[in-house]
């Protein structure tokens, strides 16, 4: 059984992650469509997913992204600065749930979440260069690219471009 929804918005739900959906984030966490474009390198055992959930919300947000009863990705705000202002969004969707429109429509839930109730000033993301979805999510919610980070990342044996986004609260609409 789920526990009780957080956000919820026309398609999705976002809620806290649950013991039972270990297996679920594990089974997708070790899916190279999943973990390349998050720059997950090692291999997650149950245990470690039931770790994370565990300590899931000590720091930040994190949210898994439901259809119904059934989770499909997680979202969350990260990398909080209450002083600042300031927080980093991520998310990831299992393949099966990709081009629905739930990332989009999850960003734009924690987003407003992020702005009206914990009153950030900014929300900042980045995305691979060859995670074209990822970004297209960002630049519909509002995001503007505010610059490229030249080969920072090595994925999959090579060197990869970082895009980072940002988003105003005095923007967001």
């Amino acid at each position: 059984m789920p526990g009780p929804a957080f956000l919820e918005g026309e398609q999705i739900t976002l809620r806290p992650p649950e013991k039972e959906d270990v297996e679920f984030l594990a089974r997708n966490m070790n899916d190279p469509r999943v973990r390349r474009p998050i720059a997950s390198v090692g291999p997650l055992s149950t245990d470690d997913e039931a770790e994370w959930v565990e300590g899931a919300n000590e720091e930040g947000v994190s949210l898994l992204i439901c259809v119904g009863d059934d989770p499909v990705g997680t979202i969350g705000l990260s990398d909080v600065n209450e002083l600042w202002g300031r927080a980093e969004i991520g998310y990831w969707l299992a393949p099966d749930a990709w081009g629905e429109g739930y990332a989009t429509e999850a960003t734009e839930l924690l987003v407003a979440y992020g702005f009206d109730q914990r009153r950030f000033n900014k929300v900042v993301a980045h995305a691979f260069a060859f995670n074209a979805a990822s970004r297209r999510v960002l630049e519909k919610v509002g995001f503007v690219e505010e610059g490229v980070h030249r080969k920072e990342a090595f994925i999959d044996g090579e060197y990869v471009d970082i895009h980072s986004y940002g988003l105003l609260a005095d923007e967001y609409e």
